[in-house]
């Protein structure tokens, strides 16, 4: 159980069967009246953000989650192969599963599997991953670092906005939880 007093953002609870994680939380003492938290909650299961006022000091069950270390083996038809690094165990998971971060998803990538009874809540990718360029406008003479953007596919599929200089075959790291380039990778 965990008090309303010690929300803070991405703290999970449990309400009304699903996990829910504190997105915002403002502890609200009237002049008149009891103090309490006003929150907004986002589902963590369909995404679904809802606002909800908690009496200060009221408890509410904690969300208890395991998290797991898996590599990204291969992909088998729709479904994506991961191997637990500490079991050795072979564990598939669908697209859909994973969610939007999919499309920067590599063989070989390591992330943390967020589980709640035995149901897979969300695909932690790293903050950043490097991939190759495979396709994008070619680039002129006098582009320059800030005289604009153009759109990039990278090897996984990827679609991302990189600057004029940035040619095909080039390595660049990317920020997956904005999708935004970050800078080139040196080899």
């Amino acid at each position: 159980m965990i008090s309303s007093n010690d929300f803070r953002p991405g703290v999970s609870i449990e309400l009304d069967g699903s996990v829910w994680r504190v997105v915002e939380f403002l502890h609200v003492k009237p002049g008149k009246g009891s103090a309490f938290v006003r929150t907004k909650l986002k589902n963590a299961q369909n995404g679904n953000v809802v606002e909800r006022t908690f009496r200060a000091g009221e408890t509410v069950p904690q969300a208890t989650l395991e998290k797991s270390t898996m590599q990204h083996t291969y992909k088998e038809g729709d479904e994506f192969v991961f191997m637990d690094m500490e079991t050795y165990d072979e564990g598939r998971l669908s697209a859909a599963q994973i969610g939007d971060r999919v499309k920067y998803l590599k063989e070989g990538m390591e992330v943390n599997v967020v589980r709640w009874n035995e149901q897979v809540l969300e695909v932690e990718l790293p903050n950043s991953v490097v991939l190759e360029v495979t396709q994008t406008d070619p680039g002129v003479k006098g582009d320059t670092a800030t005289g604009g953007t153009k759109p990039a596919i990278v090897e996984t599929g990827a679609q991302v906005m990189v600057p004029l200089f940035i040619t095909i075959g080039e390595k660049i790291k990317i920020d997956t939880r904005n999708d935004t380039y970050l800078g080139r990778e040196k080899e």
